[in-house]
């Protein structure tokens, strides 16, 4: 056993837990659903993710990853553009994988997500005053609206946050958080992992290849509506800056 520091919580709620111990990522998990969906994700996934270690329900042991993440919310990105295209170019290789052998969200489940978000912004005071007017959210709704459409669904990964690719230097290193992951649309993917770094959009789809780009934006919008409220309620801001409710208001 080899000694350790400390223990760092690198997220937590009422639903997971991620610990940092050394170099070992300790997930807990209450749905072991989810546990199991992530697991065969990762084996299922034509690009590089932790290493699994061990597994004793409802906790998973994973090797850290080399590298660093592209990036953060809020904060500008220090990997290159070479390594935001390489990201680009690992999501291709995912979408072009065969799709995992779960369902995904369907289009009438995402517009039916929209309106009960929208109707939930537009009365709760769980967010201070001012901080997401009326016309922001009937704006974004619009905006987001454009995502609902028929897609040829694509291995997604689902949760695909600047925050979970990890590089080195110009290089991939693996992609981490596949509990989300499922068959959906292709561009979910690229708008989540370009979400509060739209100067990156370019060199994504430069290893990527072409992609609708007003669809891309539209997921931001569509992104953020239906993330609010768990933020909320999670004990996560979603007003802090460069966050959710700042891509709200840049897109307007």
């Amino acid at each position: 056993m080899v000694a350790v520091d400390e223990v760092e919580v690198v997220i937590a709620h009422n639903e997971r837990a991620t610990l940092r111990v050394g170099e070992v990522f300790l997930k807990i998990d209450a749905d072991r659903t989810r546990l199991d969906a992530e697991v065969e994700a990762m084996t299922l996934a034509p690009i590089p993710t932790p290493r699994i270690l061990w597994r004793k329900p409802p906790v998973l042991a994973l090797a850290a990853l080399r590298g660093t993440t592209l990036g953060t919310l809020g904060r500008p990105s220090t990997a290159s553009p070479a390594a935001w295209a390489a990201a680009g170019a690992a999501i291709r290789s995912l979408h072009d994988a065969p799709l995992p052998p779960w369902p995904g969200r369907s289009v009438d489940k995402l517009a039916a997500d929209l309106e009960d978000e929208c109707e939930w912004l537009l009365a709760t005071e769980a967010l201070p005053a001012g901080v997401l007017p009326a016309d922001v959210v009937t704006h974004n709704r619009r905006i987001a609206e454009t995502v609902l459409r028929p897609w040829t669904p694509a291995f997604t990964h689902g949760d695909l946050h600047v925050a979970h690719v990890f590089a080195e230097g110009d290089t991939i290193t693996g992609v981490i958080d596949w509990s989300e992951a499922a068959p959906g649309d292709a561009l979910f993917d690229l708008a989540s992992l370009t979400l509060g770094h739209p100067e990156h959009l370019d060199d994504v789809l430069a290893g990527y290849g072409d992609a609708d780009r007003d669809v891309i934006r539209a997921w931001w919008s569509m992104r953020c509506l239906l993330a609010i409220r768990w933020l909320a309620e999670h004990g996560f801001d979603p007003s802090a800056p460069g966050c959710e409710i700042d891509v709200l208001r840049a897109q307007m």
